[in-house]
């Protein structure tokens, strides 16, 4: 005969088998949704390896446009404007950053751009797999061709030119990931704000060439005049630039510099995400 107590002592009492089965019905669409993330980045790691032009321009271009300027024999001498530095002490820098915008701004927007368009985005979203995975797989692959194409123009600029390696190596790394993640939120608000893959070139061109510039492609920031530069040190790439000159020199990079990057990539993560649309 059973008691009350114990009637109630036995409702109480967890079945082992049911809370096995309840945990393991809740992770099984955890691991399914991982997965199919996974699988969606070595699809797309696949596919960017196939894309030569891609990786030319993001790879190989901002090394191979350092090391041209690196044979011109004035830019190897040191300057007394320049602090006692060679231009070509400037230019591995700029190349680290021209990586970032070939990157960012020319190679990912077309691509995401080019899904959208053909309904590749719609598609998934009603699939277990949603569209933000292939939006995350394609800001990690080019951010780490970004990183990649970066640590190539500092390897070739110590070896073949002996540019001295960072002297403040924390600051460097901090001022290089925030210029990356600038970068890759530029390039998703202008996939946002094209609608076909030829407004994204086009726009992107323009962009580009204004990214360029405060980047120091043309003229080092360092060597701007003052009033330009003063401009140009509160856009993304001419703090970067700043940022990253201070840690080679071995000096922590400025609160202003970090804080201008921290604010562009956090108002721009805003604007992508509010006007982004997956069709």
């Amino acid at each position: 005969m059973t008691t009350p107590n114990s009637a109630t002592s036995n409702s109480a009492t967890p079945n082992p088998a049911t809370a096995t089965a309840t945990a393991t019905t809740t992770s099984a669409p955890a691991s399914a949704s991982a997965s199919a993330r996974r699988a969606v980045l070595r699809s797309e790691t696949r596919l960017f390896l196939r894309e030569p032009a891609a990786l030319f321009w993001i790879l190989v271009f901002p090394t191979a446009l350092m090391t041209i300027l690196g044979l011109i024999p004035s830019f190897r001498d040191h300057d007394d404007a320049l602090g006692g530095r060679r231009v070509i002490d400037l230019y591995v820098p700029v190349a680290v950053l021209l990586a970032m915008i070939m990157s960012g701004l020319q190679a990912m927007p077309p691509v995401l751009t080019g899904y959208r368009e053909r309904g590749i985005l719609r598609r998934m979203s009603t699939t277990p797999v949603r569209p933000s995975a292939l939006l995350t797989a394609q800001i990690a692959l080019h951010g780490a061709a970004a990183l990649g194409s970066a640590a190539l123009a500092m390897a070739v600029g110590r070896v073949a030119f002996g540019v001295e390696l960072p002297g403040q190596p924390v600051g460097y790394v901090l001022a290089l990931l925030l210029s990356t993640a600038t970068v890759l939120t530029l390039g998703a608000l202008l996939c946002a704000l094209s609608r076909t893959t030829k407004a994204s070139a086009g726009i992107g061109s323009a962009v580009n060439v204004l990214m360029m510039f405060t980047a120091g492609v043309w003229i080092p920031v360092q060597s701007m005049p003052d009033t330009l530069r003063n401009i140009v040190r509160f856009t993304p790439f001419g703090a970067a630039s700043e940022a990253l000159d201070r840690a080679v020199s071995g000096s922590w990079p400025g609160l202003t510099q970090l804080g201008v990057m921290v604010l562009w990539t956090a108002l721009v993560t805003f604007l992508a995400t509010r006007l982004f649309r997956w069709e």
